[in-house]
């Protein structure tokens, strides 16, 4: 089988939509299919298509449909997707309807499907390998070791905020909390990811200048991305909209504990009585939260045991099933000879 995966960021790119085709790809292969990821769609014969991004993957639906009436597409819906551009972008609603299935990264999405999407849409978890089983040679323990007695030094309190700088993000949220702590505290907020803009830029360089808890560590290789992380003792996600953070899947699958704000696409994961949620663009109740994690063990505890009871959803296996499950109810039905199942 020939799967086509269509996403609108280029080849190179860190964002999100890349990071999923590139790891979604990966999963196709090790079920037997050959993959490629495209950012437009011209002409190639594919027996599937998995396009990431209703609206902006338009293009690449209509021509394949147009050229392969038979073969099935796939439709995976990012946040701007869910929460923006279904509720008033007729483009974006015509690549649900040309969809053989539609793809979603937490259960909550499904409520802002028309019921007569909601049958064809299946929830995928996005599967997250543990840092502790990713890093595994010598030279990277060696760092974890040096990261570890030098956070134990420190005394620091380190709170990750992990994603590129875009205005969606709400990216200096973390920071702006950080600066109403008391002198008392450990806390110190690295920020890690690239600026979209050069606003940005030189927003976050003014921000380290007038605050001493925050540190801009920009775009970063993605092994020691999952250092940090992994040597933080919370995470924070702030943003104002999303379908399904790459970052919450790392740190719940990893354990870290996590603040987030209380938007459909993390409350879709944590659930809603999550007790880690400030309202967007509350930089005072994330103040408050902050440092009820840093001064209360048994709130940092409480974190990290409900963000462990989640791991298991973001498993590797159970990611590459649910890909399985789904490109096998494409085959077996009307869309494609069944005997394509027989090749996966």
């Amino acid at each position: 089988m020939r799967i086509g995966i269509v996403t609108p960021a280029p080849p190179n790119s860190r964002s999100g939509n890349r990071v999923t085709a590139l790891r979604w790809a990966k999963i196709l292969r090790r079920l037997g299919t050959r993959v490629s990821i495209l950012q437009a769609y011209r002409g190639e014969r594919y027996d599937l298509l998995v396009a990431l991004h209703a609206r902006r993957s338009y293009p690449a639906i209509v021509n394949f449909r147009r050229q392969n009436d038979n073969a099935p597409i796939i439709v995976a819906l990012t946040g701007t997707d869910l929460y923006r551009d279904l509720r008033r972008n007729q483009v974006a609603q015509k690549s649900l309807e040309i969809a053989n299935r539609i793809v979603v990264l937490q259960p909550k999405a499904l409520e802002e499907l028309r019921p007569s999407l909601r049958d064809k849409t299946r929830v995928i978890y996005q599967s997250v390998e543990a840092i502790q089983e990713a890093i595994r040679s010598s030279k990277a323990k060696t760092r974890a070791r040096k990261l570890e007695r030098r956070e134990r030094l420190s005394g620091n309190f380190d709170v990750c905020v992990i994603g590129h700088l875009r205005t969606v993000k709400d990216p200096f949220r973390t920071a702006m909390a950080a600066r109403s702590l008391p002198p008392s505290s450990k806390i110190r907020v690295l920020q890690v990811g690239a600026a979209m803009t050069d606003a940005m830029a030189v927003r976050a360089r003014d921000e380290m200048r007038v605050n001493q808890r925050y540190e801009w560590l920009g775009e970063q290789p993605r092994s020691r991305v999952r250092r940090i992380l992994a040597k933080s003792r919370l995470c924070v996600l702030s943003s104002r909209m999303e379908g399904g953070a790459n970052v919450l899947s790392e740190a719940v699958a990893n354990s870290i504990p996590i603040l987030a704000s209380r938007i459909d696409g993390n409350i879709g994961i944590l659930g809603a009585d999550y007790p880690g949620y400030f309202a967007v663009g509350d930089t005072k109740q994330l103040a408050q939260l902050l440092t009820r994690a840093e001064t209360c063990a048994e709130y940092l505890v409480e974190l990290a045991a409900r963000v462990n009871k989640l791991a298991p959803l973001f498993s590797p296996p159970r990611e590459e099933q649910a890909w399985a499950d789904l490109i096998g109810e494409l085959s077996c039905g009307s869309f494609t000879d069944c005997s394509r199942i027989n090749r996966l």
